[in-house]
């Protein structure tokens, strides 16, 4: 990849977050210029954000006039990593998902419109909202799959109609998209219990990777929902920042490209390796399949990402886990900081 990153100023929606802390840490290390951050910290904390005098935060939503009215035309790309995460903190309030995962988008897209020097605007997408809902055996899920209106959250809803933006805007005006529709992601950087409390203890267990890997460490059994026959495609953090800047720098404008490894793995099998990662020898045990979860089965096309992106994932889901549990192991203190601030709406072990 050519190095074009020096002299560009870029703006990170969602900056603060798991991905966006990492891309950030990324795109200093290719010495850009500037760094702006835009983040509510709904579901971050400041001290993820890098340190830099090259970074900048405004604290606040992209929804806010005030914030959104500071976004000039002077940067040469955007990162829109902002969201609501995710499914089940969707399904408990499904308006705050549209205010923080959807209209973020709309009013972002359409403040920027116009804008002349803007190269390109990448749109985080899920693969999860355009994957068929099947516990039968999964076919890889290319780019473009049949969009159903059956989806199981308003976070589906919302990051489906967040493509039909990104789209609708290329069209219509010309703003340069390009949709990074990501897999499960996991990795160093994903803080339990980071942001504010949203309803649900999904706030603190917020996704599988993370969340054995902290029960793990603490000799507890890891629970496996419907026996974790699951499967999904597990992808690295450090392969999603990699892919979403080819998709800046090679994404062709209005288009979209899968973020995966081309790989199903089952939760059981995830369990199975982190118990061993981390010396736990307490077996996990079966709790109950979750109701609204009707997506069983699913992984991601390569195909077009690495043919016209030049996109492959490059870390081994041993690697990654073993480099997730090391950090991990590192930030303990702030991790267990973070899920002690919910302990008035939810006991913690």
């Amino acid at each position: 990849m050519s190095s074009t990153w020096g002299d560009t100023r870029i703006l990170i929606v969602g900056g603060a977050g798991f991905v966006g802390s990492n891309l950030t840490m990324e795109l200093l290390k290719e010495e850009v210029q500037e760094i702006v951050i835009v983040d509510n910290f709904l579901s971050s904390e400041p001290e993820s954000i890098p340190q830099s005098s090259r970074v900048s935060l405004w604290k606040g939503s992209i929804t806010d006039d005030a914030i959104l009215e500071r976004v000039k035309d002077r940067y040469d790309y955007l990162f829109h990593l902002a969201t609501y995460h995710g499914n089940q903190s969707s399904i408990e309030d499904p308006l705050a998902d549209h205010e923080n995962n959807l209209l973020t988008t709309l009013k972002l897209f359409n403040h920027i419109r116009d804008f002349k020097r803007i190269k390109k605007v990448v749109y985080s997408g899920a693969g999860c909202a355009v994957a068929k809902k099947t516990f039968a055996k999964a076919e890889a899920t290319p780019e473009d799959a049949p969009v159903s209106f059956d989806m199981d959250s308003p976070y589906s809803i919302s990051k489906v109609a967040g493509e039909f933006y990104a789209a609708y805007f290329w069209r219509q005006h010309g703003l340069p998209t390009v949709r990074a529709r990501f897999q499960n992601v996991y990795g160093p950087g994903e803080v339990l219990g980071a942001g504010k409390w949203r309803g649900t203890p999904a706030t603190v267990w917020r996704n599988v990777t993370p969340t054995f890997i902290f029960k793990a460490l603490k000799g507890k059994s890891l629970p496996l929902e419907n026996n974790g026959i699951a499967t999904r495609d597990f992808i690295f953090v450090g392969d999603i920042i990699q892919g979403l800047k080819l998709c800046a720098q090679r994404g062709k404008p209005g288009d979209v490209y899968n973020l995966a490894t081309g790989l199903g793995i089952s939760i059981k099998n995830i369990a199975q390796m982190i118990n061993r990662f981390t010396d736990n020898e307490v077996p996990p045990h079966n709790v109950p399949k979750r109701k609204w979860d009707r997506s069983g089965n699913r992984f991601g096309s390569t195909e077009k990402a690495k043919e016209e992106l030049g996109f492959t994932a490059q870390t081994s889901l041993e690697e990654g886990l073993k480099r997730t549990v090391e950090w991990t192991k590192r930030h303990m203190g702030f991790i267990e900081k973070t899920i002690r601030k919910h302990r008035v709406y939810m006991p913690l072990d």
